[in-house]
């Protein structure tokens, strides 16, 4: 999978950009707030349809503008394909496919991307709402209908708050109602801990090798942390511990308004040497955790779809050491495209440079 080029129409400040992507790797270089997040956050847009930045897609378009629009060529399983997205601040979307309007699933299926920011590298210390984004956005790459299935039970949880928030305010009760509520949710959330599990569990053996590769002698263990479930659990007793956790908190969540169980609470555990890696892991020592995760993305993605991802590198070379920069630089297959954002080149090795199409951008232009 190759990206051949991109356009931009007042999308933040990029208000009219062209950019030519047919190339291996790109390398695009400019000082802060000059567009470089933008170009890889809109490629992000075309892959899953999120920014990474932002839940309000209105702030992607440019403030002087009405609408933004996003277009792609890539070339696919000796196929070439066009990706249109347009958004307005009517909150209007619309997708095209090969110049057809399309549906959200069938347009996420066909770019892949591993976007690897300055922000992940604050993943194992930010909140579990951090650590599950990250999941939930890595196994959407993998099986589209995930995200299906997490809107889903977010819909049934909503609702489920307002049921309790308004026995809060009258003390009315319909426990047929809150019956009917938990057991949607118990059927949408299985689901959801089934396949966080069971990701986790492919690229724990994955990243297990890279990270040691990078300590030398550190052991990484990476545990689903979910209340009511201990070890390895098959779909039908996830199913039933949790219908079981629900009855069990029903007045707990009767009296604080609110659904208290459920992958919403989840969180994933970190390890290294059987040491929780947020409370005891130097900064360096996380770091290596989230490269190892990011490349293991990359190897997923290609085994399971048979088309190797695009490669997102914003900045954080900058916030690695030799040794992990060496690693990072050495690591990516030559099949996989890689578009890295830098300040300067003086991170990069004449050698590695030779190889690599150097963009400037200043002020949304690329010159």
């Amino acid at each position: 999978m190759k990206l051949r080029d991109l356009k931009l129409k007042n999308y933040r400040n990029c208000k009219d950009l062209d950019l030519n992507l047919n190339f291996g790797k790109i390398l695009i270089i400019g000082k802060n707030a000059q567009g470089k997040t933008n170009i890889l956050e809109s490629i992000c847009m075309l892959s899953t349809l999120k920014s990474p930045r932002t839940s309000n897609n209105v702030e992607l378009i440019n403030f002087e503008a009405q609408s933004t629009e996003v277009n792609a060529n890539l070339w696919k399983s000796n196929t070439d394909i066009e990706l249109d997205y347009s958004y307005s601040k009517e909150k209007k979307r619309e997708l095209r496919l090969n110049g057809v309007k399309t549906t959200p699933k069938n347009f996420k299926s066909v770019l892949s991307t591993v976007l690897f920011s300055t922000s992940d590298l604050l993943l194992l210390r930010g909140n579990p709402s951090d650590r599950r984004d990250w999941l939930d956005r890595a196994i959407s790459q993998i099986y589209p209908a995930y995200d299906d299935r997490l809107s889903k039970y977010d819909k049934i949880r909503i609702q489920k708050n307002n049921f309790l928030k308004d026995y809060l305010k009258t003390g009315n009760s319909n426990d047929t109602l809150l019956d009917v509520y938990n057991e949607q949710l118990v059927i949408a959330g299985s689901n959801i801990i089934y396949l966080r599990k069971k990701f986790l569990k492919e690229i724990e053996r994955i990243a297990k090798e890279k990270h040691r590769v990078i300590s030398k002698t550190e052991n990484l263990r990476i545990d689903y942390d979910c209340g009511f479930l201990q070890g390895e659990c098959e779909l039908e007793e996830i199913a039933s511990a949790f219908k079981l956790s629900l009855e069990e908190r029903r007045i707990e969540e009767l009296r604080r308004g609110q659904s208290c169980v459920g992958p919403h609470r989840d969180d994933i555990i970190f390890y290294i040497n059987d040491n929780e890696a947020t409370k005891f892991a130097s900064q360096g020592q996380q770091r290596t955790i989230v490269l190892a995760l990011k490349l293991s993305e990359l190897d997923i993605i290609t085994q399971k779809t048979g088309d190797e991802p695009i490669l997102l590198l914003d900045d954080v070379l900058a916030e690695l050491d030799d040794i992990r920069q060496n690693y990072l630089l050495k690591s990516i297959n030559e099949n996989i495209q890689t578009i890295i954002t830098s300040v300067d080149t003086i991170l990069f090795e004449d050698e590695f440079l030779k190889d690599v199409k150097i963009y400037k951008i200043e002020n949304g232009h690329i010159l």
